[in-house]
């Protein structure tokens, strides 16, 4: 029994999903790879590297006011560092599928936008 008519299974959506969970998961194993290189091979390049792919999640939870909380948690020892990596690392997916989805949400605006006009055009000159 299908819930959902053909007219609600947008190519879109799917090309959105996919390209958001390839993003985030290329953006988890850089940080990975960048994390095992840091502890084998330290070096000031990789240190600002992964300073640099924590940037994302850092901002994301200071704006929702959530870096504060775990900050005082990692402090005080409520969390271990590799809690921290697993929290930064979901911040980093749901934003990374957020922002995939308000791209492929306003492209798929101006795509469809561009189509009626197309159509619209395309009336005139025919009659």
């Amino acid at each position: 029994m299908r819930y959902f008519s053909s007219r609600t299974d947008s190519p879109l959506l799917h090309i959105m999903w996919g390209n958001a969970f390839l993003l985030s998961l290329i953006y988890l194993l850089l940080g990975l790879g960048v994390e095992i290189a840091l502890r084998y091979f330290p070096s000031r390049f990789l240190q600002r590297l992964s300073l640099s792919l924590d940037s994302l999640p850092a901002r994301a939870l200071e704006l929702t006011g959530a870096m504060e909380p775990l900050r005082a948690a990692y402090f005080s020892g409520r969390i271990s560092e590799m809690g921290v990596r697993v929290v930064f690392g979901v911040t980093t997916m749901v934003v990374i599928f957020l922002l995939a989805m308000v791209v492929g949400t306003l492209m798929g605006g101006v795509r469809t936008l561009l189509a009626r006009r197309a159509l619209r055009e395309g009336g005139r000159r025919h009659p």
